[in-house]
């Protein structure tokens, strides 16, 4: 029999030298790779990283650095006397953490009548608008909204 050289043309069942084996007696979905390492398959939802999940990392990546402002923000803010004391920043950042955890990249984050629209992939709020603004307004390039 030839070797295979693409494990997607392996027949199921049959296991080639570069193939991952099942682990007879382990836990359904425990593979052993080629490298000889035992690992939960990705079908599963389990990471190759033993006891951190793919939504901890990402969650632990984004929630270390802090909300920043563009200048453009501060000036809407302070233009448009809108508050932001320290409840409001940590609902904004918990907002921003969880637009993160869904993968989005520009999100819409509502706060009791306030709205920010935040670059989430680098933690910057682009603009800020007050309930006041928000009558004739249209938020465009956002892939998400959070109600914080």
């Amino acid at each position: 029999m030839s070797a295979i050289s693409n494990p997607a043309l392996i027949p199921p069942g049959l296991v080639g030298p570069a193939t991952p084996a099942i682990v007879p007696g382990a836990a359904p979905g425990t593979i052993k790779p080629a490298d000889g390492a035992t690992r939960k398959s990705a079908a599963n939802g389990a990471t190759d990283t033993p006891g951190q999940s793919f939504a901890d990392a990402l969650r632990q990546a984004g929630g270390s650095e802090p909300l920043q402002f563009s200048r453009h923000a501060l000036a809407r803010v302070q233009r448009r006397g809108i508050e932001l004391d320290s409840a409001t920043l940590g609902r904004l950042s918990e907002g921003v953490g969880r637009a993160a955890s869904k993968g989005s990249r520009d999100s819409l984050i509502l706060i009791d009548g306030t709205a920010f629209v935040v670059s989430v992939s680098n933690r910057t709020v682009i603009t800020a608008v007050g309930s006041e603004q928000m009558k004739d307004n249209m938020f465009t390039n956002i892939d998400s909204a959070v109600i914080a």
